[in-house]
């Protein structure tokens, strides 16, 4: 699993395998979640993270990915 925070987009990304991503479902706004050939997700996207993580967890995570 690899954890990405871009903070120019505000995005986070979770990659939980290295499998190829063959389709993307936005399921809640903001939230998208990308899936290989056997419909499993792979990836979590989540974006405008600075508007849903309160500022010290936000701070934290930046930490954690760095």
């Amino acid at each position: 699993m690899r954890i990405r925070y871009d903070e120019k987009m505000d995005a986070l990304y979770i990659r939980l395998d290295d499998s190829k991503v063959v389709e993307s479902e936005e399921v809640n706004p903001g939230i998208v979640l990308d899936f290989n050939a056997k419909k499993q997700v792979v990836g979590i996207e989540v974006l405008k993270l600075k508007q849903r993580v309160p500022k010290g967890d936000l701070q934290q995570l930046k930490i954690l990915v760095a």
